[in-house]
């Protein structure tokens, strides 16, 4: 695995981390050690601008999805200071439900802007 490989996967197993972490304080600590401090999100369902309010997405989407865990899918890409990777999204011990396609600004390795995109929703 080249370094860029390695970094990507890193980068992408660190955004799924935050993403996983359901104590508020560390999922901060994660953030603000992963992002930058103008960093954005945006999916089709919601945005967020800044280290606070991308927290408070996480924290709504795990109310909204209790005891659902996220799973990288496939390999991290890496092309200059842009990341690509898909994930996975359902209960810990059943099929995923959901999954979804990231893109990523890199700026020093941390996240500046994160763009996602639904690939696989339930039906309902």
């Amino acid at each position: 695995m080249n370094t860029a490989a390695h970094d990507a996967t890193a980068i992408a197993q660190r955004y799924i981390a935050v993403w996983n972490e359901t104590d508020a304080a560390r999922r901060a600590e994660l953030i603000e050690s992963g992002w930058t401090a103008d960093a954005r999100y945006v999916d089709p369902l919601a945005q967020a601008s800044g280290r606070e309010q991308i927290g408070a997405l996480v924290g709504a989407v795990q109310q909204r999805f209790p005891g659902f865990r996220f799973k990288l899918l496939g390999q991290p890409e890496a092309h200059g200071d842009n990341l690509r990777f898909s994930w996975t999204l359902g209960p810990s011990e059943a099929e995923d439900m959901i999954q979804g396609t990231d893109f990523a600004q890199l700026d020093g390795g941390r996240l500046r802007s994160v763009t996602g995109f639904l690939d696989k929703v339930p039906a309902n």
